[in-house]
């Protein structure tokens, strides 16, 4: 059940990342940071703030399959390709497809692809619902430092005035599990 509390918190990330700022949420394993993946102010802000190199590319963290298409080219997947993707989403397991021509260097990097996830987290669901977008996705966490797991956390790292929707992790120890939606290869174990 929504509280007013959690309404409240919905609306003031979803402005924030209409003022190109960087929040974090909550996601299936840690806490993670986002921005508006269309944004090249926001996506170079998260990039400062983590210091990763654009090269690295980025993952997108969606509600669902539909907010994936202006930037994934699906069309290439067979239908087997597509039933296996299927069969993992919503859920922890993120699967790099070949990126559009269209779609931003700042998420793809130095790849032809872009990593995408529909995530099965209530929250982050609803915030990429409100938004009307997938959000780019990263452990909340500055460089050198475990990944936040708490609310809490994440204002110790990052400063009591960082944007974060408040909520639970769904529980996952791991990171999300990352392969491969053509040939199903395993390139990072959930």
């Amino acid at each position: 059940m929504k509280t007013n509390l959690q309404s409240e918190q919905l609306v003031e990330i979803v402005a924030a990342l209409k003022q190109q700022q960087v929040i974090a949420y909550p996601t299936e394993a840690v806490f993670g940071v986002g921005c508006d993946p269309d944004s090249e102010v926001a996506v170079m802000r998260l990039l400062e703030l983590k210091h990763r190199p654009v090269d690295k590319g980025l993952i997108l963290i969606a509600a669902n399959f539909e907010q994936l298409l202006p930037y994934i080219d699906s069309v290439t997947l067979t239908q087997m390709q597509r039933d296996a993707v299927f069969s993992c989403w919503p859920g922890p397991v993120t699967f790099v497809f070949p990126a559009l021509p269209s779609t931003p260097r700042w998420l793809t990097g130095r790849f032809d692809s872009l990593a995408v996830r529909v995530t099965d987290h209530p929250l982050v669901r609803e915030l990429c619902l409100a938004y009307g977008k997938p959000l780019v996705s990263t452990s909340a966490n500055l460089s050198g430092l475990p990944p936040c797991r708490t609310a809490d956390e994440v204002l110790l790292q990052f400063g009591d005035d960082f944007p974060v929707l408040r909520g639970d992790t769904g529980g996952r120890q791991n990171p999300s599990e990352i392969r491969d939606a053509l040939t199903g290869e395993l390139f990072r174990q959930g």
